[in-house]
């Protein structure tokens, strides 16, 4: 029994990852450090300060982000 196919239906963004990562205006895919969490008595100062401060993904594992997100 053979039916027609209609139109695809459309891409669904994945949740998980569109709380861990942003993408700016230029296209760049943002995320926060890991390890900055709790237990933050033993880490050294800059670590806490590097930590604050957004991560750029690239590469591979970007593309894989942006087809999470529905935007490649």
């Amino acid at each position: 029994m053979s039916r027609k196919q209609g139109p695809q239906g459309k891409m669904k963004t994945r949740k998980s990852a569109a709380k861990r990562f942003k993408i700016t205006a230029t296209g760049k895919i943002m995320m926060r450090s890991q390890n900055i969490r709790h237990l933050k008595r033993h880490k050294s100062k800059k670590a806490l300060r590097a930590g604050r401060v957004p991560l750029q993904l690239k590469g591979k594992f970007a593309k894989k982000i942006k087809q999470m997100l529905g935007i490649a």
